[in-house]
């Protein structure tokens, strides 16, 4: 934690993309850091232009965040807040009740092995990505990637704003039931004029 204090005491801060988003920020940070159960731990450096956020880290206990829910809410920026956990079983206990995200990510040690493997099943429900070592975001455009994840992280956890698979939050499937060859798409026409991949009786192919 010493390391994280230093380190984001130097941070200068950065700028938003707009004012609402910036106020936003401001006003999650000040009720964090007017929490009588949060401690502010590190702010960055002072803002010096317009739309800017000054970095911010605070910290709680375990039970202090179990008892006020109001401290899952987002604060969308440069602010973290640091759950201390006597044990491992504490820690589960958090993951529980966290709400739905689009990634979390696991700061490992080879001996942590069980610990984390422990968790993992909780980690799976609560978001669409599991990082290990590294940070978000990350994304890759890749057959892979999912960058969604359960409520309130996405309105709809089957779907990824990155990847591959983005594709289908811009369609809407139509079947199309004994219509006469002459009227179908050319892309499910017999004989395949556009030379795709297709799916016939359930077998991928180009025929």
């Amino acid at each position: 934690m010493a390391v994280a204090v230093e380190a984001l005491g130097g941070s200068a801060a950065s700028t938003m993309l707009t004012p609402a988003i910036r106020a936003a920020y401001d006003s999650g940070v000040a009720r964090l850091s007017g929490s009588a159960a949060v401690a502010t731990l590190a702010r960055g450096l002072a803002c010096s232009g317009p739309n800017q956020a000054q970095a911010a880290l605070f910290g709680t206990t375990a039970d202090a965040f179990l008892a006020d829910p109001a401290l899952q809410d987002e604060v969308f920026g440069a602010a973290s807040l640091l759950i201390r956990c006597p044990d491992a079983a504490a820690m589960r206990t958090v993951a529980e009740r966290l709400e739905g995200q689009l990634t979390v990510t696991v700061q490992m040690e080879p001996a942590d092995g069980d610990a984390v493997a422990a968790l993992l099943p909780t980690l799976e429900r609560k978001a669409g990505r599991i990082l290990a070592n590294g940070w978000p975001t990350g994304v890759e455009v890749c057959h892979a990637m999912v960058h969604g994840g359960p409520f309130p992280a996405t309105s709809d956890s089957r779907t990824t704003s990155v990847g591959t698979l983005a594709i289908r939050r811009f369609l809407r499937p139509v079947c199309y039931q004994d219509i006469p060859a002459a009227l179908l798409p050319e892309a499910l026409r017999d004989g395949n004029p556009l030379d795709l991949w297709r799916r016939i009786d359930g077998v991928p192919g180009q025929e």
